[in-house]
Parts: C-alpha cells; sequence; structure tokens
C-alpha cells in the first residue's frame, strides 16, 4: 500500500504555541447523547486522557474513544507541561411507551395539490431512505385518501399508493379532481437525446422506473387499466446496448418532457473529448464541512482535488464546469440547477467523510461512493476500483444514498467521500498534495475507461 504522510516538523510548525490541540469535542464542556464519543486532535508531546495513553500518529494526529456514562464525564487531558479538563453530560433519557403511529382513513376521497418545487412522492411515510417515486412539481393533482404521522396517502391506483407530506400540498376547497386525459405524445429524435412529450391536461403524479424495459408511468389517468398510463421503453435497444448517461423528466404547462440522453460521441483516440463533466467541491465560504485531527478544513481539501481533477480531465479534452473555484458558499440547490442548466452528462460530488458520536474513527477508513440513480452505480464502481488499485486506500464501498446533489441532477451523478479526515493516516494522506494529485487521476482513469468502454 502507498503511504503518503508528512513530516512531523512540518505539521507541527503550524501549532508549536500549543502542546495539544483538541478540534473535538469543540467545547470543553458539553452535552452528548450517545453511549461513546471520541476526542480528535495533534499533540507534539505523549499524551494522556485520564491517565490512559493515547496513540499518536506519526503526524502528531490522535482519534482517541470514550465511553460515556448517563449524568457527567469527566475528561483530563494532560502532557508534561500541559492540561485541559472537558466535562461530558450524557442526558439520562426516559424511556417512553411510544405506540406505533396509525393509518386514518377517511370517509370520502380528498382533494390536494403540490404546493413545493421539488415534493418527494414516497413509496413509504418515512422521511429517509430510498423510498422517493418521484419529486413532483407544484400544482399537480392528487387525490388522498387518509393519512399516517406526518404523511397523506396518495391514491395512485387500484391498491397501489404513495405518500407525500403534509407540508408539501394543500387541500383544494370545494373543488373535485376527476381523471386526467391523455391526447398522446410526440417524439423527437435530436443528435443529443431521445425526447417525448406527452400531452395531458392537467399535472398528475408520475414515476420512471430505471428497469429493463425503460418505464414511465402516470397516475388517475382515465381510459386505462387502473387509471395507470404505462409506457416501456426498450432503452437498451435504443442505447444499442451502450451505457446510460442520465435522463429527466419535468411537467412544461400540463405536457410531460422526457428527455434520455443519447449515447455520447467518442473520440477514438480521446474519449473524454467534450464530455460536459460537472466537478463539485462540496462546501465553502461559511460552510466549512469536517474539520481533521490537525484543524484541517473540509472545504480547502474538496476545493484542492477538485481542480486537481479539473486539470486532469481539461488535458484530456473534456468540457469542464466547477460549481465552484474558489472559497465561496454554493448552495445545493444551486449545485444541481448549475450542473443541469449546463446540462452536463456527468456530475462528480468531492467531499471528505466524517462521523457521529459512537463510531470509532480508528476503525475507518478509505473512499466510500454514494449513487441515487442505478444507472450510476457502475460508474461507482469503476472509480472505486480505480482509486483502491492506485493508490491503495480501503474500499469503504458504493451505496445508494438519498443526498440531494446525486438523486437531483439529469446527469451521472456520484458523491465521493475521499477519506476520513477525522481519521489520523487518512487525515495524513488528504493534506498530502502528491496524494490529492493521484486521486485527481485516479478519478480520471476511471471516466475515461468507463466512457471508453
Amino acid at each position: 500500500m502507498k503511504k503518503y504522510v508528512l513530516l512531523l516538523g512540518l505539521i507541527l510548525s503550524v501549532n508549536s504555541c500549543l502542546a495539544f490541540d483538541v478540534v473535538y469535542p469543540k467545547r470543553n464542556e458539553t452535552t452528548i447523547n450517545s453511549n461513546s464519543t471520541f476526542f480528535i486532535g495533534s499533540s507534539d508531546k505523549p499524551l494522556k486522557i485520564n491517565g490512559q495513553d493515547v496513540p499518536l500518529h506519526q503526524t502528531g494526529a490522535f482519534a482517541y474513544v470514550v465511553k460515556l456514562q448517563n449524568g457527567s464525564n469527566t475528561f483530563t487531558l494532560q502532557t508534561d507541561d500541559e492540561r485541559q479538563i472537558f466535562v461530558i453530560n450524557k442526558p439520562i433519557i426516559k424511556t417512553e411507551c411510544n405506540l406505533p403511529l396509525q393509518f386514518f382513513k377517511y370517509p370520502e376521497t380528498k382533494y390536494f395539490y403540490v404546493t413545493t418545487e421539488g415534493a418527494p412522492l414516497r413509496s413509504t411515510p418515512i422521511d429517509a431512505g430510498i423510498n422517493r417515486m418521484a419529486h413532483l412539481q407544484r400544482n399537480v393533482n392528487l387525490l388522498i385518501d387518509g393519512e399516517k404521522g406526518g404523511f397523506y396517502r396518495v391514491i395512485l391506483g387500484d391498491n397501489q399508493y404513495g405518500w407525500i407530506a403534509k407540508t408539501n400540498v394543500k387541500q383544494f376547497s370545494n373543488f373535485e379532481i376527476t381523471p386526467a386525459t391523455m391526447s398522446g405524445y410526440d417524439y423527437i429524435d435530436s443528435n443529443e437525446f431521445f425526447t417525448f412529450i406527452f400531452h395531458l391536461d392537467k399535472k398528475v403524479p408520475f414515476e420512471i422506473v430505471e428497469n429493463d424495459p425503460f418505464l414511465i408511468k402516470f397516475f388517475n389517468v382515465k381510459n386505462n387499466e387502473n387509471n395507470i398510463y404505462t409506457m416501456d421503453l426498450p432503452l437498451n435497444e435504443m442505447m444499442n446496448g451502450k451505457k446510460r448517461i442520465g435522463y429527466s423528466g419535468e411537467y412544461q404547462g400540463n405536457d410531460f418532457v422526457l428527455k434520455i440522453r443519447k449515447p455520447l460521441q467518442i473520440h477514438a483516440k480521446k474519449p473524454l473529448k467534450n464530455i460536459k463533466i460537472a466537478i463539485d467541491a462540496g462546501h465553502g465560504g461559511n460552510e466549512v464541512g469536517a474539520i481533521g485531527c490537525l484543524g484541517d478544513k473540509e472545504k480547502d481539501i474538496n476545493l484542492s482535488i477538485a481542480k486537481f481533477l479539473e486539470e486532469d480531465l481539461k488535458k484530456k479534452g473534456a468540457n469542464v464546469i466547477m460549481t465552484r473555484d474558489d472559497d465561496i458558499y454554493v448552495g445545493l440547490k444551486d449545485r444541481v440547477d448549475f450542473a443541469n442548466r449546463e446540462d452536463a452528462a456527468i456530475f462528480i460530488s468531492i467531499h471528505c467523510n466524517a462521523l457521529p458520536d459512537g463510531a470509532d474513527p480508528n476503525k475507518n477508513t478509505g473512499t466510500s461512493i454514494y449513487y441515487y440513480y442505478n444507472q450510476a452505480k457502475p460508474l461507482a464502481d469503476e472509480i472505486m476500483n480505480s482509486v483502491v488499485s492506485e493508490l491503495g486506500i480501503n474500499n469503504d464501498k458504493v451505496r445508494q444514498g438519498s443526498l440531494a446533489v446525486v438523486r437531483n441532477t439529469d446527469a451521472l451523478s456520484l458523491l465521493i467521500e475521499t477519506s476520513y479526515l477525522i481519521n489520523p493516516q487518512d487525515n495524513a494522506n488528504l493534506i498530502n498534495i502528491d496524494f490529492q494529485k493521484q486521486y485527481a487521476k485516479a478519478i480520471t482513469d476511471a471516466l475515461e475507461k468507463y466512457i471508453q468502454e
């Protein structure tokens, strides 16, 4: 395994005024509701916590896990010439007998409309996980037959239902929703997209299913079985067996426009030539992100790796766009909107990982990659294989995750957690410029191979 470690003297020169520096917990007196937590920081001398020796990395970084008892927990951090005391309070949680939420069915169907742009239509009444069926635009009509907790149940067909948060809809007053009419669709075959324009007389819920065949469903449409209009697209045949590179679906007026990107035109000797790739350096400005053992800020590392990636991709002929190229704040929606507006084919968001209380930073290391849409998983696997083989770091798994920047983009979208900033060895790697350059190269190599195939 290749290792990227900075000289101890170089690191400690930054904080030479202190024997040790504690990055987390952030305050000497705090409350943490967990059975354990950790101290993250660095020291230039042997360090003890409550009399126990703390293992120090070559850089001076440390991550030390401590158990918490109910009530007040006192921890003394001591070197030969410095001492700090931390008091961590763990609340005593009273156990309550919480009955599960019950579904309440209405005597009669009620009629609602969507008030929030991009409101999630979910398969279960849970505000988490991979349960989003679609993101609905404002003024989509909904038939509601009951509620559970903070959700209404949406009628989609006979014994078919979805769920939507109560905060995202409003009930019609003295208005009854009737099934929509589908008057057909137009098909446009352009250089870049297969485009289908479905003509409806009102906005209804929909779902796009990434199976083979590729399905588009519209609910509450009359003259269809169960009032569900379904169109299956032989996408593998349409793509000539080539990889899927993104799609989008949205209402424009009452017409629903489905755009599926055609296979990319690949240059024989330079596969990435003219391929538009959006690079997203996570966080920025007053949104710092995670803080490393050595005090480094995630936003800065993300941007540095992103710029090396931009440089590598441009050398390969790619058309690269950056959601930020400076230390500025950019909202999650703005990042997504920018990539969609610029019609990026691939979207890569760069981050560093951290952990909640109760975990052990010393046992978590390496790269994890998140995707939301199934079409992006093969690219995630390719990048994971590349960074593991080229840098020798740990494979911390490819995972499906409901993250804002990967579930709302029209491109092939991934979020890469490069390594754990609160793991001492990973921290040393992440602040090493050679490591950053090689990481960017490994992503570029994977993108080139993926596109070429």
